[in-house]
């Protein structure tokens, strides 16, 4: 037990770190590139920050437990907007774009609510994944084009600025990965430990680990006043996670599970997108990060409520 708490603690180490270079990076990338940071966090950062979830969903479809891939992938979205966006509301709050609302929110919404209805009959089969996947695919298409250009920028940097923020950004995305590698090896210890079932264990305590860098990397962005960066890693790895892990994982082993078994989590993804909606075009500010956080914790509560022991 005192080994996964020290995988936990090396963890949150590595992504405070993680988080800080790839941020300062990252912002520096887009600029030399002539890209919004928006883009760096809805596409790089996203997808790296979900590199975890990604290495948790194939090595558990691979292993015939694809039980724990779908509850990490539906766990971590819920901590995205649960947890992730919640802290970050609580330090200042976020401006969302339009395109933020009709674009990412909308995806976001609408990949767990297919989800739920594919899994009514307790199986997300291959062909439902190919409709999950070309949601994703869409949605990426969009955000590339509506965030590529920024105008109005210098001259590109030397190649040796260049260089030294990509170094930032490999550098960041290593430690990342690694937080979520140590966490999550220390949360299924103390899963083990405690003798919860593995879509209990890959929906809270997997599912918070490999959501570290997310969270480390949109803590930091907005203590840095590049809010851009970190809600585009939010929105963008809520959308990855659903669109594009889980519909990876059940291409390999489709996953059969019942529904009432998943029902929660579920519903935590759709009740937290409608509770981060921008309703009236307003901020979001410390009042609505409370809200995410409560619910989160609601959610978490039934859940370990409904499946306190394994099964």
């Amino acid at each position: 037990m005192w080994a996964d708490l020290g995988l936990l603690l090396v963890g949150a180490a590595c992504a405070g770190t993680g988080g800080e270079a790839f941020v300062r990076g990252a912002v520096r990338a887009a600029a030399l590139l002539h890209v919004k940071p928006g883009l760096i966090g809805f596409t790089l950062a996203a997808f790296a920050t979900s590199a975890p979830e990604l290495m948790v969903a194939v090595a558990s479809a691979l292993a015939g437990a694809p039980a724990i891939a779908l509850g990490n992938a539906l766990g971590a979205n819920a901590l995205d907007l649960g947890l992730a966006l919640g802290v970050s509301l609580l330090i200042g709050p976020s401006v969302l774009g339009q395109g933020n609302v009709n674009r990412d929110l909308s995806a976001a919404l609408a990949i767990p609510v297919l989800t739920a209805a594919f899994l009514a009959n307790g199986v997300l089969g291959r062909v439902e994944a190919t409709v999950l996947l070309a949601i994703f695919l869409g949605w990426l298409v969009l955000v590339v084009m509506q965030e590529r250009d920024q105008p109005g920028l210098a001259a590109p940097a030397p190649r040796a600025e260049l260089a030294r923020a990509g170094g930032l950004l490999v550098l960041g995305l290593a430690l990342l990965v690694a937080a979520g590698e140590a966490f999550v090896a220390g949360a299924l210890g103390l899963g083990r430990t405690m003798g919860w079932d593995l879509f209990i264990v890959g929906a809270t305590l997997v599912a918070f680990g490999t959501t570290l860098p997310e969270l480390a990397t949109s803590v930091v962005a907005k203590l840095r006043g590049e809010d851009e960066v970190g809600i585009g890693t939010i929105l963008g790895s809520c959308i990855f996670n659903g669109g594009f892990i889980v519909p990876v994982a059940a291409f390999i082993a489709p996953p059969q599970v019942a529904f009432r078994e998943i029902a929660v989590t579920l519903a935590a993804g759709v009740g937290l997108v409608l509770a981060a909606m921008p309703y009236y075009r307003r901020p979001l500010g410390r009042t609505r990060g409370v809200l995410l956080l409560a619910l989160y914790a609601a959610y978490v509560a039934l859940l370990l409520l409904l499946r306190p022991s394994a099964g």
